[in-house]
């Protein structure tokens, strides 16, 4: 644990701004971009589509917590993607850190 504590908007950006979590949030970008597409286009065909199940299957388990709310659970998707990239952050974190400091101490992971 960090010695200095943090505001929760520091505390996001440690967690976020690193290759594994922003690459886990242009998946989730791209695959909210195609959905999108998809239901317009949908739609003005008349043809029904799951393609919204997508977004919310690239967020779970956290946006199925919202799945039972209606039009207010279209909320779980952004929230879902913040909350699965600052896990996938900070294992990202925790990983480097103890290669960085078993680097320090002269301990060879190979």
């Amino acid at each position: 644990m960090d010695k200095n504590p943090r505001s929760l908007p520091q505390a996001l950006r440690h967690y976020l701004v690193n290759p594994l979590a922003l690459g886990y949030l242009g998946i989730v970008l791209a695959v909210c971009v195609w959905v999108t597409i998809d239901a317009v286009s949908a739609s003005s065909s008349g043809d029904a589509s799951f393609a919204g199940l997508w977004a919310v299957l690239a967020t779970a388990p956290t946006s199925m917590l919202f799945l039972v709310a209606g039009l207010v659970g279209l909320l779980g998707i952004p929230i879902g993607a913040i909350v699965q990239a600052t896990a996938l952050g900070a294992l990202y974190r925790s990983i480097t850190e103890r290669r960085a400091r078993a680097t320090d101490v002269g301990v060879s992971n190979a």
